[in-house]
């Protein structure tokens, strides 16, 4: 555990340059208002390690998968979000010297994230050759006005002599991926001026499409313009100022940013940004500042969840919220969530399986059903790619891929790619679960049940049958826990396969007779779908009473976590590759996932038998682990446990527990905070009825702790105290709940 911020309820703050951890405190005050982010690199430039990356959402690039050798059905590449055109970027020079705080003398050090108001704030003095400069910086991107950055800067010079400093200030598409296969740069230069760039993607040879992003600047100061730049790749302007002592300079910057996904040619490209330009050329920082804050105040009115009695879980459980906020507010159905967002390269910031089986939980709990609901149209929008994806691998129906941008597989791991098929019963569980809870038929009758159907030929195409057990099987996949790969019967891919088909025919029992027509499935399908159902084989041990995570599993020396030193964890950074694949320890929730998932339909005794069996062989070691662990301790009364998961997955970051931070938050996992304390600790359950129950319990080291939950039409707000549990509708009708198995009617 590595902690280099102080502990605050809203704020991620230090007053330490940390050049060791340069990267981690880039990672740990990135922003994001949904259509673009950064991480929280600084403005100039930084001859230390550093990860500089500006990411808009939605953009991206085909990087050529390099592997030792081709199979058939492997990707063709490996999609990659790309490092946008720097609009950040501002330079200072103090007499001529230019700034850079990996070699100058500083002190006052602050940085700042104010996660109330997303907010970056970053001050220091510098001294250089006799002289002190007093640095404030401020950026926010706008949630009022989503293709607007805006940054203010403030310089004050304390010394007795005079002092010039110069700020250079540019718009640079010099810029390249860390990651990358290639060395050259992705964005092509259509069209600079002295105040904008248009950039487009470099050609392809995949027939992807091609990105163009279009950058105006403009400024707000007093600051006298010297100079400007403009060639092949950075246009830039030089401003200068004459401070005498104790005078303050200040220059305000301001881009619109803009995409062809949202405009279609150069001329709409770049009327748009110079419109969005001029609205905001006349409007203060005060004001732009008030529209953003005012947004995010409505926000936390809703969704914001407060502790009382450890500032460490409530400045983690805010700093979670945060990051899902920042990456994904849900008004566009051709974004998802990538479990990096906008803070870093790795994952290629592509759509996983974590949004269906993670992320929606969570926004139906903190935002209106319409943005869960687009999460789900994103999928039903891409089902043409998931066609691609069997059919490469030789099979009927869709297989949504574990790695995307636009629905066709985009991974470059096989035993991943095309083993880790579990993603499909993920996909419809998602389905299921906006049903239930929201109450709202309307897409399972009609895109979800496409969806179900496709998927469920799918599965039907990808069982074999075993004539030697008279049952059917799935081999050679990869379940969630990914330190165990091509396996035979994965307990929780053959329970969500036997499912899916399950709720499919149930679905398709409901449809209109015109959409059952669509669907075009025949008696001799459903037929054999039921079969499947009926025959399905699940591992299971009768004597120790636990469902088996896969053939063969427990064959292996079966030996605790706490049996491995404490210096070879994390066991991913330590051991290799064949070490782990041959161990019985676990990355993350495999049979526990499948249980957290049906959390209602297994027994008290099947539920402790299989936690008690699996929880002590887990690492813990994907980011997505803690939270369902934690959910289960909770269920099953182990106080303890779920408290000291809560803190694994709440504060994973900002105590970088995995010691893998650097390169960026793990933005899906950032729902685990949520999910730990709402059906956790709080036992929140929406049940197939539709009725909304909570056994809530207070951890012992709280004094309270309260939230507020969006569900139907109604805004309810829990409170769980030392001497009880109340509850209150804030909005919405009537409703009926349950609370410790007895009705209580909220008025």
């Amino acid at each position: 555990m590595k902690r280099i911020f102080e502990v605050a309820p809203w704020n991620v703050v230090t007053h330490k340059l940390d050049k060791e951890n340069k990267r981690l405190q880039e990672s740990l005050t990135s922003l994001g208002n949904g259509y673009m982010g950064m991480r929280g690199n600084f403005e100039e430039d930084y001859s230390g390690d550093s990860l500089p990356g500006s990411y808009l959402a939605g953009v991206w690039y085909p990087d050529k998968t390099r592997v030792g050798w081709w199979k058939n059905g492997y990707p063709e590449y490996f999609g990659k979000v790309i490092n946008a055109v720097n609009f950040i970027k501002m330079n200072f020079l103090i007499n001529g010297s230019k700034l850079d705080l990996y070699t100058d003398k500083i002190s006052d050090f602050t940085l700042d994230l104010d996660m109330k108001n997303a907010l970056l704030k970053r001050s220091f003095i510098v001294e250089k050759d006799g002289v002190k400069v007093k640095f404030n910086f401020e950026r926010f991107l706008s949630v009022a006005q989503k293709e607007l950055s805006v940054q203010k800067v403030s310089f004050e010079n304390l010394s007795d002599d005079s002092v010039e400093v110069k700020v250079i200030s540019s718009l640079d598409a010099n810029v390249k991926n860390e990651d990358a296969n290639y060395d050259e740069h992705f964005w092509e230069v259509l069209e600079i001026t002295d105040n904008s760039i248009i950039a487009k993607t470099k050609p392809n040879d995949f027939g992807t499409p091609r990105f163009t992003s279009g950058m105006q600047v403009g400024y707000v100061t007093g600051l006298k313009e010297v100079d400007q730049t403009v060639d092949k790749l950075e246009t830039s302007k030089t401003f200068v100022a004459d401070l005498k002592a104790h005078e303050v300079g200040t220059i305000e910057k301001r881009v619109a940013v803009v995409t062809s996904r949202d405009y279609e040619t150069i001329d709409d490209l770049r009327d748009a940004m110079e419109g969005i330009a001029a609205k905001v050329s006349g409007v203060s920082y005060e004001d732009l500042l008030n529209a953003h804050e005012n947004v995010w105040d409505n926000r936390w009115s809703q969704s914001d969840i407060k502790i009382d009695g450890d500032t460490d879980a409530q400045q983690g459980m805010r700093f979670n919220l945060f990051g899902l906020f920042t990456t994904y507010s849900g008004e566009d159905s051709r974004l998802n969530i990538g479990p990096k967002g906008f803070t870093g390269e790795k994952y290629g910031g592509a759509t996983y399986w974590d949004t269906e089986a993670f992320c929606i939980p969570v926004y139906l709990g903190v935002s209106q059903p319409e943005v869960s609901r687009n999460l789900l149209m994103y999928r039903y929008n891409q089902l043409k790619g998931a066609y691609i994806n069997a059919e490469r691998q030789g099979l009927k129906g869709a297989l949504y891929p574990m790695v995307t941008f636009n629905g066709i597989e985009c991974h470059n791991e096989w035993e991943i790619t095309f083993e880790e098929i579990h993603r499909n019963g993920d996909i419809a569980f998602a389905i299921y679960n906006y049903t239930r809870y929201t109450g709202d038929k309307s897409f399972v009758l009609h895109e979800g049940s496409k969806m179900l159907t496709e998927m469920s030929r799918f599965w039907a195409d990808r069982v074999h049958y075993s004539k030697r057990n008279e049952q059917y099987m799935i081999h050679g996949v990869t379940g969630p826990d990914e330190y165990e790969n091509n396996v035979d019967n994965n307990w929780y891919t053959n329970f969500l396969a036997r499912w899916t088909l399950k709720y499919t025919l149930q679905i398709l029992g409901e449809v209109s007779k015109d959409q059952f027509e669509k669907l075009n499935v025949s008696k001799e399908e459903m037929d054999h779908w039921q079969d499947i159902v009926d025959k399905m084989y699940l591992p299971y041990d009768e004597d120790l009473g636990i469902f088996v995570q896969h053939d063969g599993f427990l064959d292996k020396d079966i030996q605790p976590v706490s049996s491995i030193p404490k210096d070879q964890l994390p066991i991913n950074q330590h051991w290799s590759w064949d070490k782990i694949l041959r161990s019985p320890y676990i990355k993350q929730g495999d049979v526990l996932q499948g249980i957290w998932d049906f959390i209602d339909d297994f027994s008290e005794r099947e539920k402790k038998r299989n936690f008690d069996f699996y929880e002590p062989l887990t690492v813990h070691e994907s980011s997505l682990s803690p939270a369902i662990h934690s959910v289960l301790a909770a269920d099953l009364h182990y106080d303890q446990k779920a408290v000291a998961l809560y803190e694994r997955t709440a504060r994973l970051d900002l105590d970088n527990y995995n010691n893998d931070t650097a390169d960026g938050l793990h933005i899906t996992s950032m729902t685990g905070g949520w999910l730990a304390m709402v059906q956790g600790f709080a036992g929140m359950r929406v049940h197939d009825d539709g009725t909304l129950s909570y056994k809530p319990f207070l951890p012992k080291k709280w004094n309270s702790y309260s939230f507020r939950q969006v569900f139907r039409g109604r805004v309810i707000e829990v409170a769980v105290k030392e001497n009880g549990s109340e509850f209150k509708l804030v909005s919405g009708d009537p409703l009926q709940i349950q609370v410790n198995d007895k009705p209580l009617m909220l008025k």
